[in-house]
């Protein structure tokens, strides 16, 4: 069995992924400051079929996102010292084009509004059931849909 991560280290559940017997999961990203929100989000994906990379920061994911094999980023609005958005706008800049669906306390259109412009798949807005994050993944394209 792997040892825990440390905190800051990029994190994957679960640690037999590359294991033969085993088909590949599709990989869904989750990026949050709070551990224990990134640590749930981690369980459910997992429990849905799916194979995480967890990042408790932008910068976390910025250092590893030429290797990420994810085909979604579910991405907290409110990183600590960095927003959401704005990663969300540094990754099209850069020319990422990979969906994203943005997660918040943060209720207010304001917010949503600008999570829209930048072309996010979803917006949930914290807490969410499991079903509404499965609503959310199934609108993704076919290809890496649920």
């Amino acid at each position: 069995m792997e040892p825990a991560a440390a905190p800051g280290v990029r994190r994957h559940t679960p640690a037999f992924r590359t294991t033969k017997f085993m088909p590949k999961k599709r990989a869904v990203a989750v990026i949050d400051n709070n551990l224990r929100v990134l640590g749930a989000m981690g369980r459910l994906l997992s429990a849905l079929g799916y194979y995480t990379e967890l990042y408790a920061s932008a910068k976390e994911f910025l250092d590893a996102a030429m290797t990420t094999e994810a085909i979604c980023l579910i991405v907290d609005i409110q990183l600590g010292e960095s927003c959401g958005i704005a990663l969300a706008q540094r990754l099209a800049n850069a020319g990422f084009t990979i969906p994203i669906i943005f997660m918040s306390a943060d209720n207010s259109e304001s917010v949503k509004r600008r999570a829209m412009e930048i072309g996010c798949v979803a917006f949930l807005i914290k807490p969410f059931s499991a079903a509404v994050l499965i609503e959310a993944l199934a609108k993704l394209s076919p290809r890496r849909a649920v």
